[in-house]
């Protein structure tokens, strides 16, 4: 099998952060994407190799194997283990070793190993040397899922499909952005009667026009006239969980902001427990007067 550089698939440094990996991925996943190029067998092609290489890159400890083991990066445990056998077998002086303990300096690479004891054909069920091998659990795999605020806000499902199979999972309120779940069992397919991988599901929260969150928190602004500003006065107020009826003090400053508790986002996976709502009001000076209007507030001035 030919090395595959995933590093080189998503062009990016071997020394990218995580957060150049998910960009690099987004950004070619958008590119590459069959809704974007239907029937195109070599972008079709390539998107695949894009999420290949990301289910390994975005997971740090698939990243660590993949980096010291390249694209057998999946036996790399199995390696360590059958390396330090074959170390005791030779300093032990096992006839059947090939050379002697005193010639042995560990310094067989990974790939060559690979050959000696799984061969080239691909078949991991028996080495070379006609031993059974281990199983191998399935590789994992790593998904993004786009929620908007709204949705984070309620338990809701949602189904969506992976390698052909559709799963469905049911979504606590209150998940924020970045948050990582884990499905056991929903990765590849094992080895040997190895174990599934596992599926690893990302969630990106897209910002909302009338709420910024914070944490549990949500922030959201409303206008009131001067009137309502100077003389006090009630405005409504739409939350993600309906209308709220504000009382507006005598006096209130433009960029005035108020708390009301328990509107904000739901807390993750606590039930009927709520963070904070804080409004800021916005005071809109009046325009286009009539000549009465203006004399009133000329009168107001020089009161």
């Amino acid at each position: 099998m030919a090395f595959i550089d995933y590093y080189k698939i998503l062009g990016i440094e071997r020394n990218a952060s995580a957060d150049d990996i998910k960009k690099a991925y987004r950004k070619l996943a958008r590119k590459y994407h069959p809704d974007m190029n239907p029937n195109d067998k070599e972008a079709e092609k390539k998107f695949k190799e894009i999420n290949e290489a990301n289910e390994v890159l975005s997971n740090a400890e698939n990243r660590a194997k993949y980096d010291k083991y390249g694209e057998h990066w999946k036996h790399g445990e199995e390696y360590e283990r059958a390396q330090h056998q074959q170390r005791q077998q030779q300093y032990s002086g096992n006839p059947g070793s090939g050379f002697s303990g005193a010639d042995y300096d560990g310094s067989e690479d990974f790939s060559d190993f690979f050959q000696s004891m799984f061969g080239g054909s691909g078949n991991f069920g028996r080495s070379s040397r006609g031993s059974a091998s281990g199983k191998f659990k399935g590789q994992d795999i790593s998904a993004e899922l786009n929620l908007n605020l709204r949705d984070a806000y309620k338990t809701h499902q949602q189904t969506f499909e992976i390698n052909g199979k559709k799963i469905r999972i049911t979504i606590p309120a209150g998940v924020y952005d970045g948050q990582q779940i884990k499905l056991k069992g929903h990765g590849n397919p094992g080895m040997n009667g190895g174990p599934n991988g596992d599926l690893y599901i990302t969630f990106n929260i897209t910002e909302d026009k009338d709420f910024k969150r914070e944490g549990d928190n949500l922030r959201t602004s409303v206008d009131i006239d001067l009137y309502t500003a100077v003389l006090g006065g009630d405005v409504n107020i739409q939350t993600l969980d309906g209308s709220v009826k504000l009382k507006v003090k005598p006096g209130t400053q433009n960029g005035t902001t108020v708390r009301l508790k328990g509107k904000g986002f739901p807390i993750y996976k606590k039930e009927n427990e709520f963070g904070d709502l804080y409004v800021t009001y916005n005071v809109k000076i009046p325009t286009h007067l009539t000549e009465k209007q203006k004399e009133l507030f000329q009168q107001l001035k020089n009161s």
